[in-house]
């Protein structure tokens, strides 16, 4: 099967210019400070995914229904409510359900972290937790591309 274009893909949006869009200036802090954290645990400069995911570095996946396609292996997005981290390694690990219990006030779905701001959690454990996806994300989908 073709690889099929997922509904979000890399753009050539600026993403100093994504974050001076966000009206709350603290939200504007807030998201300036995971762009470093998330840029240190990949090792990777963000880019825009669609409209308003700043990812970070990118892998190659591949369904057993034969869908593929590539995504960012770890971002975000301020929405009007919270930030929405995506950690593709979601939060069924023992670690990753310990560091939850120590994050501070936070939700989760299957493989989103929902924050309203940083001040209300610990940013360490967040971190770790990035560094979790990352490392089980590139495990999980080595680099190379058919």
């Amino acid at each position: 099967m073709a690889t099929s274009r997922n509904k979000t893909q890399p753009t050539k949006v600026d993403v100093e210019s994504y974050i001076a869009r966000i009206p709350d200036e603290s939200r504007r802090r807030d998201c300036g400070l995971l762009v470093d954290l998330m840029r240190k645990a990949t090792g990777c400069a963000p880019k825009m995914w669609g409209p308003s995911i700043v990812g970070f570095d990118e892998y190659h996946y591949r369904y057993e229904s034969g869908r593929e396609g590539e995504s960012c292996i770890v971002g975000f997005s301020s929405g009007s409510a919270h930030i929405s981290l995506y950690l593709l390694e979601g939060f069924d690990s023992d670690e990753s359900k310990a560091l939850l219990s120590r994050l501070g006030k936070h939700k989760t779905a299957k493989v989103c972290l929902y924050i309203k701001r940083l001040a209300d959690v610990d940013l360490a454990v967040l971190e770790r937790l990035v560094v979790l996806s990352v490392e089980g994300t590139r495990l999980r989908y080595p680099k190379a591309k058919p």
